[in-house]
């Protein structure tokens, strides 16, 4: 495969220079950083790369215009882009075709080439998988693959960033950006609860990643750039006749463990940010979640389990247990509190105590100082976390698709979550509200049974209860104190 060649090489000072002229006034820890990634880019090697752009489409009518766009309007434009459209039922392949075409675009890096192309391959059974190995087949040749999901929207800077960084090491297998989302056009209540939430749970995984050494535990594909030689490293490794297996709920979680198997860095930029297209009803966020949480526990489960292979000690897991042990105990403290609150009044042996307003106090702060962290937070987000309420509602939703996603694997049933997340998106589905029902049924035969106990019994319930609360209460709080008090080194997520 050919392509056209760069008009101009890119020096790699002035490019230093470009990119440490549009950061934003920082204080010293953040110029410390700056003047780190200056660094990375007078390292590079000199010239410019060749990258071309995947843009898996399903349905994305509404956004597939502005998503070209704003990789039209990079400072580094890709060189191709190809818009694989995938069991489409909408207007995405016409209004991607209006793009199509060589496009002459200059920057101030110069003046660079591009076409677009538009490929509408039907009826396609390995859904968004099929459209990213049918469009790697059509940039193997260049130097790295750009994927794009058809409802991200990326900062201007986003490619010249991630390029940049890539080209500074030979090991680096994948950069992704900080994702994010754009709250302003969403509309109505419930909505807007949940994109807050969201913006909060990306914000802290973001930031979680970033003190890791900037070691991303998933190379999301809603903006990523990978190296095709690391691709074709993994398929010959795994002996696979693609990069991106269909037999995996989260297939961008297990192609980032086999980068890192394969012996590359996965990573994930300081600066490079996008926009993705958030779930805006309780139905499709669920659905989402669920098949995302399902996904990551078959690559944790120990063992085989079909096709896919678990790998529960593998690095990049890590805060794939670490987020599932913290819903686990999230789950049983709330619970049991209400249990034991419950029970307490029933026999009027209450006793109010201070100490128990300094867990959520300190999840409070911690939620506060996450909020602080985002770019571009705004009042809707500092309330989020300011409020008890919002937040703790948010934790109950996310309690349930965690729930939800144990119970369907532990029952072996076998699923299609994609279809159910794309059912839930059209407005189908009613199983979200499962975990409510069960948790309102279990509570209420608890108080049955709790009643018809002798008094001595449920007084040793309570005696024994009430530590065993109270000791994991303080553990958690310690760790939300050390999370509240550990440095985030100017990042900005």
């Amino acid at each position: 495969m050919t392509t056209t060649p760069p008009t101009a090489l890119v020096r790699r000072g002035a490019l230093a220079r470009t990119v440490v002229e549009h950061l934003e006034p920082a204080e010293p820890v953040e110029r410390e950083i700056d003047r780190e990634f200056e660094s990375v880019l007078d390292d590079a090697i000199v010239g410019r790369s060749t990258i071309g752009c995947v843009i898996p489409a399903y349905n994305e009518e509404e956004s597939i215009a502005d998503v070209i766009e704003s990789l039209l309007g990079q400072t580094r434009v890709p060189d191709v882009i190809h818009v694989v459209v995938n069991n489409t039922s909408d207007k995405t392949v016409k209004i991607a075709s209006r793009y199509s075409g060589p496009h002459e675009v200059v920057t101030e890096l110069g003046e660079q080439f591009t076409e677009v192309f538009v490929h509408d391959i039907g009826k396609n059974p390995d859904k968004k998988v099929g459209a990213l190995n049918y469009g790697f087949a059509l940039v193997e040749g260049y130097d790295y693959l750009l994927g794009v999901d058809g409802d991200t929207i990326a900062d201007s800077r986003a490619v010249e960033y991630l390029e940049s960084e890539a080209m500074s090491d030979s090991r680096i297998g994948g950069i992704s950006a900080i994702y994010s989302i754009d709250d302003r056009p969403i509309k109505g209540a419930i909505a807007k609860f949940l994109i807050s939430g969201q913006r909060t749970q990306f914000a802290a995984f973001n930031m979680q990643n970033l003190l890791r050494g900037r070691n991303m535990a998933v190379l999301g594909g809603q903006f990523s750039i990978f190296s095709t030689a690391a691709l074709r490293d993994v398929m010959v490794q795994n002996h696979q006749s693609t990069p991106w297996v269909k037999d995996s709920e989260v297939e961008d979680s297990l192609l980032s463990l086999q980068i890192k198997s394969a012996g590359y860095l996965t990573k994930i930029s300081p600066f490079a940010r996008a926009d993705v297209g958030g779930m805006t009803t309780l139905r499709s966020y669920d659905a989402q979640q669920v098949k995302w949480t399902y996904g990551a526990i078959e690559l944790m489960w120990p063992g085989q389990r079909g096709d896919t292979k678990g790998q529960p000690l593998h690095p990049n897991l890590r805060l794939r247990w670490f987020e599932n042990i913290g819903m686990l105990t999230n789950f049983f403290v709330r619970v049991a509190f209400l249990v034991l609150l419950a029970g307490s009044l029933s026999i009027g042996a209450f006793v109010f105590s201070p100490w128990w307003l300094i867990p959520p106090a300190m999840a409070v702060a911690l939620n506060m100082r996450i909020a602080f962290t985002m770019k571009d937070r705004t009042a809707r987000d500092v309330l989020f976390a300011g409020l008890i309420a919002p937040a703790e509602v948010f934790m109950w939703v996310r309690i349930s698709h965690f729930l939800r996603s144990w119970t369907r694997f532990l029952s072996r049933k076998k699923v299609d979550n994609w279809a159910m997340q794309a059912k839930a998106e059209k407005g189908g589905g009613s199983t979200y509200w499962v975990p409510l029902v069960l948790l309102i049924a279990s509570l209420v035969a608890m108080a049955v049974i709790w009643v018809m106990l002798p008094p001595v019994a449920q007084s040793t319930i309570l005696w024994v209860g009430w530590p065993i609360v109270g000791v994991i209460t303080v553990l958690q709080t310690l760790m939300m104190f050390f999370k509240l008090i550990r440095r985030h080194q100017g990042f900005q997520v």
